[in-house]
């Protein structure tokens, strides 16, 4: 027990110390998101399963607070609304979820960032799709050679790895880099750790 332990930590840790070399990319990330809410902008999530959970929890960091009193960001995850969900299931197939709210809710100016462990969710690479031409900022957080989502945004952050536990965990750091870096750029304040006390 103790082995699969210390593996499972080491593995992680190699990870993310190879995550490093998407500094550049996570701070373009920031920026790009800081400009896009202070014109007035959203900042929209999306992915399945555990990327989906992902989704909402950074959702959440910006429209409350991440380590700074503020104002809410608008962040918005597409992946909450049940009868949205499944009324276009139902209607259009599990493909069209994402891409049906991108077409109703984004617009010029926004970012949408699509969480895809391996890269090829058919259902995010349509949503990308529907956002091309649109003036929507497409960003990709994925996995090693990062599959077909690469080819259909204009950032792709994909982490160094093929296991899914290990990209999953790098993309909440990532994301917690984001939020940090959006606070301090749309506030100019650094972090408050009485402010931080109240987190869970």
């Amino acid at each position: 027990m103790r082995d699969l332990i210390d593996a499972t930590i080491a593995a992680h840790v190699a990870v993310l110390q190879e995550t490093a070399a998407l500094a550049p990319a996570i701070a373009e990330l920031a920026a790009r998101a800081a400009d896009s809410l202070q014109r007035g902008g959203r900042v929209f999530w999306m992915g399945n399963g555990g990327s989906a959970a992902d989704c909402q929890h950074l959702a959440a960091e910006l429209v409350g607070r991440f380590e700074r009193e503020r104002p809410g960001l608008a962040s918005i995850a597409l992946t909450t609304d049940s009868s949205i969900l499944t009324s276009v299931a139902n209607d259009y197939g599990f493909e069209s979820v994402f891409a049906r709210q991108v077409e109703a809710l984004c617009r010029d100016g926004d970012v949408l960032v699509g969480l895809s462990t391996s890269g090829n969710s058919a259902n995010v690479l349509r949503a990308m799709e529907r956002a091309a031409g649109r003036g929507i900022y497409r960003v990709g957080l994925t996995g090693a050679g990062g599959g077909r989502l690469a080819d259909t945004c204009e950032l792709c952050l994909a982490v160094p790895s093929q296991v899914t536990a290990r990209i999953q965990e790098a993309h909440i750091v990532i994301g917690h880099i984001l939020c940090d870096l959006v606070e301090q750029r749309v506030t100019g304040r650094l972090p408050d750790p009485q402010a931080a006390q109240g987190e869970c």
